[in-house]
């Protein structure tokens, strides 16, 4: 009984369930952002260079052929879906972190002697440097 009880604590974490909420979220988004690349990016770019497949792209060496054009596809789906992420997901991302992270600039706590020009404090009402009245 006592194993089953600390089964069942272990699988009530918050970490646990945290990631299993994370995983299931993520392959529904990885399904989302593969649709994006093969339905819209994908169709554009073809569209543009007038090769949408590379898969036929093969070499023969010693009766072995060689398919490079599956790659190739495979290699231009990464950086796609890659890129999609990037700059639909993570950049606005990041803007909207350093927008809610600035800090108000800080009250200023000295001032400039108008007679030498010297970094002096804001309640002073001589300057240190050179003794002239501040106002």
């Amino acid at each position: 009984m006592k194993m089953i009880d600390e089964f069942k604590q272990f699988l009530l974490r918050g970490n646990v369930v945290d990631l299993a909420v994370g995983v299931v979220i993520g392959a529904s988004f990885s399904t989302l952002v593969a649709a994006l690349v093969k339905g819209l990016i994908t169709p554009l770019i073809a569209a543009i260079a007038k090769v949408p497949d590379f898969s036929m792209l093969t070499f023969t060496l010693n009766g072995s052929q060689f398919m490079y054009g599956e790659f190739i596809n495979a290699l231009v789906s990464f950086l796609l879906v890659a890129a999609t992420v990037f700059f639909i997901i993570i950049k606005p991302m990041n803007l909207l972190i350093e927008r809610a992270s600035k800090e108000p600039p800080a009250d200023p706590t000295d001032k400039k002697c108008p007679e030498c020009l010297s970094e002096i404090p804001i309640a002073a009402r001589r300057c240190a440097h050179c003794g002239q009245p501040v106002q």
